[in-house]
């Protein structure tokens, strides 16, 4: 994940798969044929595990979802994701789910509650050949853009190993303490970020 300097974005087109509404921020404008973001379906599942797979699995010996939960996250919750393509090649993602809790807890690394207004964020990964190029914060950026203009999105949260809370914390994300939800040795910080302004936002290209 970069930690290079963060810009303001543009916003872009996002696409949601056949039969799910489309959100204001989903709204097709324009989208560049080499680099186009869009929300992620079940048939990203495989191209998203493998990042993910290759980015987590030689760090912590494990990764935040198994292939069956993506596909099921990308089924119940597409318009939660966000997928950066380069040229149709997926190069970053970032996968969400809804959460009605003020806390996190076991239960929410798999569960999608569609009555909450937490967009729960499981994992951000960008494929080893993209990284240290800010796409890591780029593809953040333009994620909280989008569930800004969720109005049934309220805030977002995650947990984090404390080494990259600094990074988290550069886009509104604050620290609420030690996070109740262990991985084997692995501990984690809580992190949560109000989406207020975030639909609004004036944003430059990467």
């Amino acid at each position: 994940m970069s930690t290079q300097s963060i810009h303001y974005l543009r916003p872009v087109a996002l696409h949601l798969p056949p039969g799910i509404p489309e959100t204001p921020s989903c709204q097709r404008r324009h989208t560049l044929p080499a680099s186009e973001f869009r929300c992620l379906t079940p048939e990203d599942a495989a191209s998203v595990f493998e990042i993910e797979r290759e980015a987590f699995v030689s760090v912590s010996g494990m990764c935040p979802l198994h292939l069956d939960e993506i596909r099921k996250f990308l089924t119940l919750c597409p318009e939660l994701s966000l997928g950066w393509f380069q040229e149709g090649r997926l190069v970053a993602f970032i996968i969400g789910s809804l959460w009605d809790e003020e806390r996190l807890t076991r239960e929410s690394l798999t569960l999608h509650r569609p009555g909450g207004h937490t967009a729960h964020l499981h994992v951000l990964a960008v494929h080893r050949t993209f990284r240290q190029q800010g796409k890591g914060s780029c593809l953040l950026w333009r994620y909280l853009y989008h569930l800004g203009g969720q109005p049934a999105v309220r805030r977002a949260v995650l947990m984090c190993e404390d080494a990259l809370v600094p990074f988290y914390e550069r886009f509104g994300f604050h620290r609420v303490g030690p996070c109740v939800v262990t991985l084997g040795p692995l501990a984690f910080t809580e992190l949560q970020c109000s989406l207020r302004g975030h639909a609004s936002m004036s944003r430059n290209s990467c």
